[in-house]
Order: structure tokens, then C-alpha cells, then sequence
């Protein structure tokens, strides 16, 4: 959270007085952690949490109050996505792999839907013909990947997902932002690596009680389903929706550009005990085979002249491919 406060504090910086929109807030944590980082000097105006649960919001307040007490009353909880129009950064940590896609299989040059059905066995994978938009959409998958990709993918029999409701999602989010920066944090790939032939079962996958597997039906109702993140898809939905591709990166580096390390020494200065913490912290952040290089970071910007620290070190935004990089 003090690197993210970093970044928060030069972009506010160039905006102004500026507000943040958080959108899925979780437990309240991430949220504490800026706003104690940030403390009432450079911090924002206003904290809005985007939450419709209200376990959650419950979670969170209880989060905020025993963690960051002198920033609740910044804080505000909102249902849909702002109307009035605001400037600042908002924040989505692991949001957009949880995102509802559709499943499609390519099966001899067939774009085929995949669909939940009834066996004997109780619920199934179904096919059926592709509708018009899912194909178009997967079809359009070739500007990127090439011409006859998808064909030699689906000589074996291929499966993934894609997610053609992206774009309206991502504005009716920044629609009202009318100035300010957009950070997304998520595990992914840019669209030549997501759709490689060795992940030929794409990658939905379950969490249920801190558990991982692939079984969709095994708890249906009760598990999470998550996808990984196209985010070459992002860059293209951001470009619809009239905003730039200030960054892409990987998290390891985008919390290195951020100034980890000097967050760490100031941490080791105060106390050991917090020193160790917080470097555990950073190993499981930073390494490769951890969430350093799983995790992506892609910011978003509009109305923004600065470049931004957290993407100083890395600029992977050539291998997205698409428009607006």
C-alpha cells in the first residue's frame, strides 16, 4: 500500500485536490493502507468505495476504523458507479478477473459456445453454434494473433474464454472521471500469450475457502470463478472509451518504480519486527514465481501531462499490439 500511496500522491500531485474511486474493496485493507500512507496532508478529498455487498461494506468499515480512524469520515460507499463528474485515481485490485466471460471452443474452424448443461451426472460442459457477437468477437481475435490463428488452434480442439462485455464495463466506470488516472492490478497476459496452444483449456478456474481447482461444478453457488485477464482486450476497451494506455507493466516492477525499496529501508529504520514483515510482504509481491511477474499493472489515464514512476522501469505496452498504447 505505500508504494501504491506513491503513485496515488504524483498523480494527485498533477490533478490537484483529487479524489479516489476504489471499485471491489475486499477487506477494507488496501484501502486503510493509503489512506494511512497518504496521511490528511496529501491525501484525497475523497476515498469512494464501490461495494454492493453488505458483508463487505460491514468488513470494510470495521477495517478502516481500527486501522486508518482519522480517514473514515473521507470515506464513502456507493452502489453504482459515480454520475458526477470527478477527477483522481481509481483503483481496481483484482477485479477483473472475477468478471463474468463467455467460454467458446474452436473445433475444426467452428467457433462453438459453451454452455452449462444437465447429464446424468448432474451439470456438464453443452456446445451449441456460436451467436453472431460471441463469433465476431472471436474471429476479431486475429487482428492481433494473426490471420488463420484461431484455425490451427482449434485442429486439436481449443478452449477459452473472452470477455465482450469488457468495454461497456470499463465505461460505465470512468465514464464521469473526467480527469484522473485508472489502475488496474490482475493477474494476465497480452493476447499473444493468453491464447497460446499449450492453454488449450483457457483459464477459468474456482476458489472456494483459500482452495484452487479447475472443477466448475463441484460447489456450484458457493466457489468463485475467476478468469485471467487479456489485457491487450483492456488496452483495446480503453481506447473506445477515449482513454490512454499511460503504462503496462509487471507488478514486480511497477512497485519497484514506485521506490519499494526505499519503502522498505524507511520500514527497517522504525522497527524490525515491521522490517520483516513487510520484506516477506515484498518477496510474495515481487517474485516471478509468486505474484511478481503473474500479476500485471496497466494504468489508464485521461487529461494526464506527467509520465507516471510506477511504469518508469518497465514499458511493456509494445507487446499489447493494439490501439491506444
Amino acid at each position: 500500500a505505500a508504494c501504491l500511496a506513491r503513485q496515488l500522491r504524483e498523480a494527485g500531485t498533477a490533478l490537484g485536490g483529487y479524489e479516489v474511486l476504489e471499485i471491489g474493496a475486499g477487506s477494507g485493507r488496501l484501502a486503510a493502507g493509503l489512506l494511512s500512507s497518504l496521511g490528511p496532508e496529501a491525501g484525497p478529498v475523497r476515498y469512494r468505495i464501490l461495494e454492493r455487498s453488505a458483508d463487505l461494506k460491514e468488513a470494510q468499515r470495521d477495517c478502516l476504523a481500527r486501522e486508518a480512524p482519522g480517514s473514515l469520515d473521507l470515506v464513502e460507499w456507493i452502489d453504482e458507479p459515480p454520475e458526477d463528474d470527478w477527477e483522481g485515481v481509481l483503483i481496481a485490485n483484482e477485479v477483473l478477473d472475477a468478471l463474468a466471460v463467455e467460454r467458446f471452443r474452436l473445433e475444426d474452424g467452428d467457433i462453438r459456445q459453451l454452455c452449462v448443461g444437465v447429464g446424468e451426472d448432474g451439470f456438464c460442459w453443452d456446445s451449441r453454434q456460436a451467436p453472431a457477437e460471441l463469433a465476431d468477437a472471436v474471429a476479431g481475435l486475429e487482428a492481433v494473433l494473426g490471420d488463420g490463428y484461431l484455425q490451427r488452434l482449434g485442429r486439436r480442439g481449443y478452449q477459452s474464454e473472452i470477455n465482450p462485455l469488457l468495454s461497456p464495463w470499463l465505461q460505465a466506470v470512468t465514464r464521469s472521471m473526467r480527469r484522473g488516472l485508472a489502475l488496474f492490478v490482475d493477474y494476465g497476459y497480452p493476447r499473444s500469450e493468453y491464447y497460446l496452444p499449450e492453454r488449450r483449456d483457457g483459464t477459468l478456474m474456482c476458489h472456494y475457502r483459500h482452495r484452487a481447482h479447475e472443477d466448475v461444478f463441484f460447489w456450484p453457488g458457493l466457489q468463485d470463478l475467476t478468469a485471467w485477464v487479456d489485457f491487450t482486450a483492456l488496452a483495446e476497451a480503453a481506447d473506445a472509451c477515449g482513454l490512454d494506455v499511460e503504462g503496462y507493466c509487471s507488478q514486480a516492477m511497477f512497485l519497484l518504480g514506485c521506490g519499494l525499496e526505499q519503502v522498505l529501508a524507511e520500514e527497517a529504520a522504525i522497527s524490525d519486527e515491521t522490517a520483516a514483515e513487510r520484506a516477506a510482504e515484498a518477496r510474495q509481491l515481487t517474485l516471478p514465481g509468486m505474484m511478481g511477474k503473474r500479476f500485471q499493472v496497466m494504468g489508464l489515464g485521461r487529461g494526464l501531462d506527467r509520465p507516471l514512476s510506477g511504469f518508469g522501469l518497465q514499458d511493456l505496452r509494445h507487446r499489447l499490439d493494439a490501439p491506444g498504447r
